[in-house]
């Protein structure tokens, strides 16, 4: 009896603390965390909530891809780039392919995480690469910019919604030409007059009186987009101005509108004590992409200013003369590293044989003045593609560049010059020591993407 007394006492302790656990597995389950859960606090903008949610389910067990899908997407709300780049990486593996719209999201998280950086060079760079993106998704972005402290950065701003067609129509682009900065004004309304909106003449006509000189001319040149004709001669009067800074600014509306009105005033302006005026109008000069007028360009590479003749050979390279091939050919031994460089680019622009570059070209990339390298890796950006596959070479090799200068322009190269093999370096440049570096890499990044998705379809 005392026997079965114990047997029986066993029985019910057991049964209890059966029902026990099965009482605490039901409430785990109830109180355990869903993906549901997550996803309502991220659609609520409750990043961090949607995070920790995420976090405990993560705990229960490995995390499905629509998991990590959703953690990689809150990390970048968060800010936190790099830990999104190493979720996405790991999703990557656990789904065995590449999500290329995620992808593209984390590579813009790397550009937006610095916008808020009290620097101004890094807001500078995100917005660089920010342009670099080429996409109607940046707008937003661009708007936000033109509220930033730093007038450059605003340009910035102004010139990525001047390329973008919803960009151009933003209401907040037309604010911009409230500006304090000239120069931010003078940029809204050359993008404006890009839109082709003829209800802006008024506007423009009223920026023909404005104090600075830059806002004038720019509006000079968006009325003549317009059809404006009589703008003509408010544009004449500028390039003719005896303030070199107004005389710039008007010869270089004149190459962007490729107005062949403008040679004899461009031809003049070679020959004028300024060099600021004899670069600006050797630059427009190319902008008119007339390869008759190379002979007109040929006695600026003589100019006394390292600068003037840069621009010279810049512009022989644009207007595609290949009878120019022979001077740029003696420009690669210029004393100054630019010119240097500017031949380099302009002969690979020409689409000449590599070889006859590449001595030049492991000069520049020797050279230890930091500014040398950078022009050597912008160079390679103009590479054709007879010559892609040795400026790719380089521009490796530059991305790897001890100092972030030429890794930034390297990089940029290859987001202009490279192709789908390019996007595991760039991947890694995303984990670059400097921000910079790595804002440039989500640039170039998200355009190859983009170009292989477009390429596909």
């Amino acid at each position: 009896m005392q026997r079965d007394s114990r047997w029986m006492t066993r029985c019910a302790v057991v049964l209890a603390l059966a029902v026990g656990l099965f009482a605490w597995k039901v409430g785990v389950a109830e109180s355990a965390p869903s993906l549901h859960e997550a996803q309502v606090e991220f659609d609520k903008r409750q990043y961090a909530q949607a995070l920790e949610l995420l976090d405990l389910l993560a705990k229960q067990g490995a995390p499905s891809v629509e998991a990590r899908r959703l953690r990689v997407k809150t990390l970048l709300k968060l800010g936190r780039s790099t830990d999104a780049l190493a979720e996405y990486e790991q999703l990557e593996h656990a789904a065995k392919q590449e999500d290329t719209t995620l992808l593209r999201e984390v590579a813009m998280g790397f550009i937006t995480a610095l916008f808020k950086d009290m620097r101004d060079q890094m807001r500078g760079a995100a917005y660089t690469a920010l342009k670099e993106f080429d996409s109607e998704e940046a707008v937003p972005y661009f708007e936000d910019g033109l509220s930033d402290g730093s007038g450059a950065v605003r340009v910035l701003a102004v010139e990525g919604l001047g390329r973008l067609e919803s960009g151009r129509r933003s209401p907040k682009l037309r604010k911009a030409l409230e500006d304090q900065a000239a120069l931010v004004k003078a940029s809204a309304i050359k993008a404006l007059g890009r839109a082709g909106d003829r209800s802006m003449i008024p506007v423009f006509e009223d920026a023909l009186k404005d104090e600075q000189a830059s806002v004038r001319v720019a509006a000079c040149g968006a009325l003549l987009r317009l059809g404006r004709k009589d703008a003509w001669e408010h544009l004449r009067r500028a390039a003719t101005a005896p303030n070199p800074d107004e005389r710039s600014a008007a010869l270089r509306v004149m190459g962007e509108l490729k107005d062949e009105r403008g040679v004899p005033m461009l031809t003049e302006s070679l020959r004028h004590s300024q060099p600021s005026v004899r670069g600006a109008a050797a630059r427009a000069l190319g902008h008119l992409g007339k390869p008759e007028l190379m002979e007109v360009v040929q006695p600026v590479l003589r100019d006394p200013v390292p600068a003037v003749r840069e621009s010279a050979v810049v512009s022989l390279g644009e207007m595609g003369n290949k009878e120019s091939v022979p001077v740029l050919k003696q420009m690669l031994a210029d004393p100054q590293y630019s010119v240097q460089a500017a031949a380099v680019s302009a002969l690979l622009q020409l689409d000449q044989p590599y070889d006859l570059v590449a001595e030049a070209v492991q000069k520049l990339f020797q050279q230890s003045d930091t500014g040398a390298r950078t022009a050597a890796a912008h160079a390679m950006g103009k590479a054709g593609k007879a010559n892609v596959t040795r400026a790719i070479e380089v521009a490796r090799s530059l991305v790897a560049d001890p100092l972030p200068g030429p890794r930034i322009v390297a990089i940029r190269s290859l987001g202009h010059i490279g192709g789908e093999e390019e996007i595991p370096m760039l991947r890694e440049a995303l984990r670059d020591s400097n921000e910079a570096v790595r804002a440039t890499a989500g640039g170039a990044l998200g355009r190859l993407l983009a170009e292989r998705s477009h390429s596909k379809k």
